[in-house]
């Protein structure tokens, strides 16, 4: 760890200190309602509400990140520390870190937390017995996950669950889900269905790119069909939340989960777009719409044009200009287009970032992908690329994974906790 690194920490955390004898203040009960008057209570909060009874007896140790808060945005840890019924003895922070320090592809290393003295692990790109050992090293007994998803098969939270998941039973501890809603709403999957040969930290195993699950419901799919050797694993669902609830619903405050998902309506339109990431145009990282901006030098209203004439459900396509601060094409004047969810209920975001990947290979000669095909790693396997380069339509490449994806529904199901 870096000096200028533990002096913002210090610097953002001092401030708000606990002491860990001190007692933890009531949580509030119920919150703002959530859609037709409901009041959703988190994982967290029901653990709360419960006395903590689950990790009564227990050395605990929690993976965490910015958005394991309280509908009055207090961190848990912070809250957990603050609380005598809970033997907190540990963080292990994923990518972007505990406190959210570190842009995209970084961590914060091992440090002592400023705010609670609390010895924090690094576990990003850390994985089987190396990460089972730093859970020894820890000293817990009990290791606890609560970390906000975004629903996308690519987004690292869910693969950090799973190695979180096979460390521990490695290391022979427990290991407790603190459930939070899915962004997307939790109706259905879709998109094209991980091969397993293309395996990495954006997807480990055989889920679909938009997989309508919540993280509980994850960790229940991983242990009973992925795992090895599976964790002992108790999840803590949600009370109040729905299948069909977007994040608006449920009464509870958003924090951003990493730098570049700012909103709950970059989530909604994240697990398209961020196929981007793929090609040489700029997903809109470094302007304050990432993945809602997509454009680069060259491009101009043509393919605003050919997008809307595609008749995508629930969204319209504006042409646009920006200029991103960083990443690719910084400080450069691009073109592109802003994409404008005005219905989603009905708005596919796979089949909105397809449309957008075909429209723009169509208008733009400049239209890469990038040179280690990233693209089939996003995806999962080369049949996205592979149909779009042979000039395949929107419909002809999803049609190409109807029949994988029709199989991970029927093996979803068995793990879906709410209505």
């Amino acid at each position: 760890m870096t000096l200028s690194r533990r002096s913002l920490l210090a610097a953002t955390t001092a401030a708000g200190a606990l002491t860990a004898t001190a007692a933890a203040p009531a949580l509030a009960q119920g919150g703002p309602p959530g859609r037709g008057g409901r009041g959703l209570r988190t994982g967290f909060e029901q653990l709360a509400d419960g006395g903590y009874r689950v990790l009564a007896g227990q050395k605990v140790g929690v993976v965490t990140n910015p958005t394991g808060v309280t509908r009055e945005v207090r961190h848990i840890v912070d809250v957990m520390h603050a609380d005598r019924r809970v033997d907190l003895r540990a963080v292990f922070g994923p990518e972007h870190g505990f406190r959210g320090t570190a842009q995209a592809g970084g961590s914060e290393g091992r440090y002592d937390d400023p705010a609670t003295g609390l010895p924090v692990y690094d576990t990003y790109l850390t994985t089987g017995q190396k990460l089972a050992d730093i859970f020894t090293e820890s000293g817990v007994d009990t290791v606890v996950f609560d970390i906000q998803d975004a629903g996308a098969r690519f987004y690292t939270y869910i693969w950090t669950l799973y190695d979180c998941m096979e460390a521990a039973a490695l290391a022979g501890k427990r290991f407790v889900v603190l459930d939070r809603p899915n962004p997307l709403t939790g109706r259905e999957a879709l998109g094209p269905v991980l091969h397993k040969e293309f395996a990495t930290f954006v997807g480990r195993e055989p889920i679909s790119q938009a997989h309508g699950m919540t993280v509980a419901e994850l960790a229940g799919l991983f242990n009973g069909e992925f795992l090895a050797r599976p964790a002992e694993l108790e999840t803590v669902r949600m009370t109040g939340w729905r299948r069909d609830d977007f994040y608006d619903a449920s009464g509870l405050p958003w924090v951003p989960p990493s730098p570049n998902m700012p909103t709950p309506e970059t989530a909604v339109v994240y697990a398209g777009t961020c196929l981007f990431e793929g090609t040489n145009l700029s997903e809109g990282r470094g302007t304050t719409r990432p993945f809602e901006l997509i454009g680069a030098e060259g491009i101009d209203h043509a393919w605003a044009a050919a997008a809307n004439k595609l008749g995508l459900k629930g969204v319209h396509f504006r042409e646009a200009y920006f200029a991103p601060v960083f990443s690719k094409f910084q400080g450069v004047t691009v073109g592109g287009v802003q994409v404008h969810v005005h219905d989603r209920e009905i708005f596919d975001p796979v089949r909105t970032g397809i449309g957008l990947l075909v429209t723009a290979r169509q208008v733009w000669p400049g239209f890469a992908w990038r040179e280690d095909n990233w693209i089939d790693k996003l995806t999962g396997s080369t049949q996205v690329r592979t149909a779009i380069d042979a000039g395949a339509t929107t419909d002809e490449v999803v049609a190409g994974w109807r029949a994988e994806l029709a199989e991970f529904r029927r093996t979803r199901r068995k793990y879906l906790l709410y209505r």
